[in-house]
């Protein structure tokens, strides 16, 4: 059984034109850093994903001070406008080449954060607040998942 953990980032600033060059607050720094020490205390996830989104990186870049990992990519695929389908079949298809790895931790936006959940489990679809964690239990043999919960900073 695998762990994989999706986050949504921080608590970012106000839309604008260049979306993906938008930066966390100062709030969403905290709340990076609080659930990157929650990931190193209840999982060590092993592997990371992240979205190339400056607000990801930097979520990212929080969490990695808790945490190291084996395993880190930045994927062009898990932007909010990205497919959740395909994001899911790459993540599985990850997961079957480093079959050593058993935690994962994938670092996007909503919706994209949202419908990933809905495609490993159907069904389940929550809303993610800033900097919040779904927590699924995966197993690589038979494709199936299990959602187990939310996660959120207290910041």
């Amino acid at each position: 059984m695998k762990t994989l953990l999706i986050m949504r980032h921080g608590e970012a600033g106000p839309m604008q034109a260049d979306d993906a060059g938008r930066l966390l607050t100062g709030r969403g720094q905290a709340q990076a850093l609080e659930m990157g020490q929650w990931l190193q205390e209840h999982h060590q996830p092993q592997a990371l994903l992240v979205s190339p989104y400056q607000r990801a990186q930097q979520t990212a870049f929080e969490v990695k001070r808790h945490n190291q990992f084996m395993f880190e990519e930045t994927c062009t695929d898990i932007v909010p406008s990205g497919s959740a389908s395909f994001a899911v079949d790459y993540i599985e298809t990850l997961l079957s080449m480093n079959d050593t790895i058993e935690s994962w931790l994938v670092v996007a936006h909503m919706p994209i954060v949202s419908y990933m959940v809905d495609q490993l489990v159907p069904g389940e679809m929550p809303i993610f607040g800033t900097a919040s964690i779904a927590e699924i239990h995966y197993d690589p043999a038979t494709h199936k998942a299990s959602y187990i919960g939310m996660h959120s900073p207290k910041v």
